[in-house]
């Protein structure tokens, strides 16, 4: 899906929020992120990225950042919950959107909240995903976090926007999830975090959550509501503290067992969620079984390393290969490049347009030359078939059979690649026609440059 530039509105004090709209659906859905939020970098994880084009495929949908992080207005005060009331009320004008449904997870619903209650006519419903009307502990709110653990987090946030912040973050979520999130979500968290604020914001940020409640209001909520839960233990237990406090919520319970490594993964954990969103809004659910995807395909690895493995002895080989692996990761994350698998010295990666593959593989053919060091790369794009949640199939047994064939810093690509990036600034020189073992008819491969 062609995902828009931001645009612009001014507030009534001034300050600039940045907004997105995507779609084209008959309903408006103002989905809101948490404050580590930035429209230039929540697209880049596939997680996010397949639920919002979900959203769009049925309606219009309308995202904006916060002001003082983002690309949002930085030099203004952090907002308290009244002036992000006010600031969504802002850019749903400059859109023309005059009955929203609005929707958000754990806690960045509560402005949509306070406009459903004080402003009925503007909102024609809500969608609660694991919703948390306040986060500290009380005595008649015992899930909130305790004064040890508020203190826990302070702490943590000093260290915002680091590696270590987001591995806690992610070791929290992996709790819930009974499963560990891959370190490329990591790296994502820790750049989305980056690009939104600085400690000190998020540090305030937080103050306002955990003074925050929005209980009393609940109950003035006419809006139609859907409570959508998706976590076991006090997640669950709240939604349905929340159900019993809102006069026109239904909750619907899913249950979502691990990180979704695929995009079939992905979709299988998101459609059941958008359908319910459909039904709830009156909108018959279509969509199609996501068996076969196009894909770009990279496979990368070192050239000689057994000779330089002999040669260095296995401690520098080792420290060798993991400083390969990094660089090659900071590319694939600079690249929109998704690891799929690491074998010894070699990666398959794939990537939603095969241009960005030819970037990421030129990047680090030539940043590990500075580790004295060369790589071989074959690419390829065609369909691949996800099988049991992975890109398997002919597609990417070619670009593995591509890569083999490379010399010392080469990137090989088929003609199917080159033809696609027509136009991209390539240049590219006839590596000859070949048969590629256990992949039908002959091949032209080209090498880039």
């Amino acid at each position: 899906m062609e995902v828009p530039d931001p645009q612009y509105v001014q507030a009534d004090d001034g300050a600039y929020i940045a907004y997105q709209v995507v779609g084209d659906g008959p309903v408006d859905i103002a989905w809101q992120a948490d404050f580590a939020g930035s429209l230039d970098v929540w697209w880049e994880l596939e997680w996010d990225r397949m639920w919002l084009e979900g959203l769009a495929s049925f309606a219009r949908l309308i995202l904006h950042d916060w002001r003082a992080t983002g690309l949002s207005s930085r030099n203004v005060a952090v907002p308290n919950l009244e002036t992000r009331a006010q600031d969504l009320r802002a850019v749903l004008d400059a859109v023309g959107s005059r009955s929203t449904v609005m929707g958000a997870w754990f806690e960045s619903l509560a402005p949509c909240v306070l406009i459903a209650a004080s402003d009925p006519a503007r909102v024609r419903g809500l969608v609660w995903w694991n919703p948390s009307p306040r986060t500290a502990w009380a005595p008649d709110y015992p899930w909130g976090d305790g004064p040890d653990e508020v203190a826990r987090e302070r702490e943590a946030l000093k260290r915002w926007a680091t590696i270590e912040h987001s591995q806690a973050w992610a070791d929290d979520l992996s709790e819930n999830l009974a499963t560990r999130l891959p370190d490329s979500v990591v790296r994502w968290h820790t750049k989305k975090s980056r690009n939104t604020c600085t400690p000190d914001v998020a540090i305030e940020l937080s103050e306002i959550w955990w003074q925050t409640d929005i209980r009393a209001v609940l109950p003035t909520v006419q809006a139609p509501t859907l409570l959508i839960s998706d976590l076991a233990g006090r997640s669950r237990e709240i939604g349905e503290q929340v159900a019993s406090l809102m006069p026109h919520a239904q909750i619907e319970d899913f249950t979502d067992v691990g990180w979704p490594t695929s995009r079939s993964e992905i979709d299988r954990q998101h459609r059941p969620k958008l359908d319910a969103i459909q039904r709830f809004l009156g909108i018959e659910p279509r969509h199609v079984a996501l068996d076969t995807v196009l894909s770009t395909v990279l496979f990368t690895d070192i050239v000689g390393s057994t000779a330089q493995q002999a040669r260095l002895g296995d401690r520098a080989w080792k420290e060798l290969v993991e400083r390969h692996h990094a660089t090659v990761r900071e590319a694939l994350d600079g690249w929109r490049g998704v690891e799929n698998d690491t074998a010894g010295d070699g990666f398959y990666a794939t990537f939603d347009g095969p241009a960005r593959a030819i970037h990421c593989a030129h990047q680090v053919r030539d940043r590990v030359r500075d580790l004295g060091i060369e790589i071989r790369a074959g690419i390829h794009t065609g369909e691949c078939e996800l099988i049991d949640g992975k890109c398997g199939g002919i597609a990417v047994t070619t670009g593995a059979r591509i890569a083999a064939l490379a010399d010392p810093s080469q990137v090989l690509v088929s003609q199917t690649v080159r033809d696609l990036v027509a136009g991209s600034g390539f240049t590219f020189q006839a590596a000859g026609e070949h048969e590629l073992k256990g992949v039908p008819d002959r091949w032209r491969l080209y090498a880039t440059t």
